[in-house]
C-alpha cells in the first residue's frame, strides 16, 4: 500500500470511529474501502475488528468515566452475545448471501419506521429493572445478534441498539454505552478465530484503529451533550442509507455516474 492508501485509511476510520459509537454501522464505510484498496473482503472484515476493539477500549473507557454503563445490567447480554459471536465466527452457515443482506435491509428499514412512530422509546426509553434484564427471550435476542455480529460485523450495531432500547429499555445516550461494551467483550474472540486463520492485515489495522480511536473519543466525550436526539436522528440516516446500500440502490445509483 502506498502512503496515500494509509491517509486515507485512517481518515475513513475516524469517520467510522465516531459514527460506531454515536450511531451504528461505520463498518459499512470501512469494509467498501479496504476491499477497494486491494484486500480480499475476508481479509477486510477480519482486519476490521482490530480496530473495533481498540475504538471500544477508548468509548468504553469515556462512557465509564461518564457513569454512562451499567455493569451489572450488561454483563449477562453481553456474555450471551459473546457466545453467539464465538459460534459465529467458527461456523460455516450455507447461506445465500444476497438473500441475508435483503432481510437484514427490511429490518433495518422496520427499525427507521419505529424510529419515527416510537420515538419516546428511543429517546426516554424504560427503566431496565422494571423491565427484569435476566428474561429467557431477552438472553436469547443477544445471543443470535452476537452470532450475527461474530460473522459480520458491519450493521450489529443498529441491532444491538434496538435490542438495548426496545428489550431491555435503556435510552439512546445509555444504549450506545452499553452497545460499546458488549461489543468490546465479544470481538476479541472473534478476532483470534480470524488470527488463527491468518487473515488479519495489521499494517491496515493498525493505521484503522488509529483513526477509529480518534472518532470514538470525540463521540463518546460528547454523547451525553450532544443528546438522545440527535442521535436518533443520525441513527435514521444511518439505517436508510445501510438499507439502501444492501438493497443495492447506491451501488446502482454510483453505476449510473
Amino acid at each position: 500500500m502506498e502512503l496515500l492508501d494509509y491517509v486515507l485509511i485512517a481518515g475513513v476510520g475516524l469517520v467510522a470511529g465516531f459514527v460506531n459509537v454515536l450511531a451504528a454501522s461505520g463498518s459499512m464505510l470501512v469494509l467498501p474501502m479496504l476491499i477497494f484498496l486491494g484486500l480480499p473482503a475476508s481479509v477486510a472484515n477480519a482486519t476490521n475488528r482490530v480496530a473495533i476493539i481498540l475504538q471500544n477500549v477508548v468509548a468504553v473507557r469515556n462512557f465509564t468515566q461518564q457513569k454512562l454503563i451499567s455493569f451489572r445490567l450488561t454483563w449477562p447480554i453481553a456474555l450471551s452475545a459473546t457466545v453467539g459471536a464465538l459460534l459465529g465466527a467458527f461456523v460455516a452457515v450455507e447461506i445465500n448471501e444476497k438473500y441475508l443482506e435483503y432481510t437484514i435491509a427490511s429490518l433495518l428499514v422496520l427499525m427507521f419506521f419505529l424510529l419515527i412512530f416510537k420515538p419516546s422509546a428511543w429517546i426516554k426509553g424504560k427503566a431496565p429493572e422494571a423491565k427484569g434484564l435476566h428474561m429467557w427471550w431477552q438472553i436469547l435476542i443477544f445471543f443470535f445478534i452476537g452470532l450475527y455480529g461474530g460473522f459480520i460485523q458491519a450493521g450489529v450495531g443498529l441491532f444491538l441498539l434496538a435490542g438495548l432500547v426496545l428489550g431491555v429499555g435503556h435510552e439512546l445516550v445509555k444504549a450506545n454505552a452499553a452497545k460499546v461494551f458488549i461489543v468490546l467483550i465479544y470481538t476479541p474472540l472473534a478476532l483470534a478465530v480470524f488470527i488463527w486463520n491468518d487473515l488479519v492485515n495489521w499494517e491496515a489495522g493498525l493505521v484503522l484503529a488509529a483513526g477509529n480511536m480518534t472518532g470514538a473519543f470525540f463521540a463518546s466525550r460528547y454523547a451525553q451533550k450532544i443528546g438522545a436526539g440527535f442521535i436518533r436522528y443520525l441513527l435514521m440516516i444511518v439505517l436508510i442509507a445501510s438499507a439502501l446500500k444492501m438493497y443495492g440502490v447506491i451501488d446502482w445509483f454510483l453505476e449510473l455516474w
